[in-house]
């Protein structure tokens, strides 16, 4: 599960590479979606799910989660929200590594969830928002696929 998990979440970052700043906050939908803010959202997330569920230390982020995760602010950068997600992933890793699959913790809404159900939950959360992206990136300059070349 782990190694699918990093798979898609290389996929992520590769819906970004190449593009510019207006085209990554471009947003494609009615609702605002944009490849830059699901970065930020799937980072939040990822902090959320394997650190605070477990109680393993989160950076303090800088915006409302429950609000301002799905969008990228004026003076958030692209390498910044990157960055962010990087060290979300690499925070995330060591849950994954340091914590038993049926260890329990208590998610954000109350909930008594095992690691094996947060690594399904994040699984299935990063391959939806990749799908977003794929489309997304489409839109923006017909490149499809997980990564260059691979549809």
């Amino acid at each position: 599960m782990h190694a699918s998990l990093d798979l898609h979440r290389d996929a992520v970052l590769w819906k970004l590479a190449g593009l510019d700043d207006e085209q990554v906050r471009r947003a494609m939908t009615p609702s605002g979606t944009n490849l830059l803010g699901l970065v930020k959202h799937l980072a939040a997330v990822e902090y959320g799910w394997f650190c605070s569920t477990f109680g393993r230390e989160t950076e303090p982020f800088w915006f409302d989660p429950a609000t301002e995760d799905m969008a990228a602010s004026g003076d958030e950068t692209t390498a910044g929200i990157v960055a962010f997600y990087a060290r979300a992933r690499a925070a995330a890793d060591a849950a994954i590594r340091e914590t038993d699959l049926e260890t329990t913790g208590t998610a954000w809404d109350g909930r008594v969830v095992s690691m094996r159900w947060v690594l399904i939950h994040m699984l299935e959360d990063t391959v939806r928002h990749a799908g977003h992206m794929d489309i997304l990136r489409e839109l923006i300059d017909g490149a499809v696929g997980r990564f260059p070349g691979v549809e």
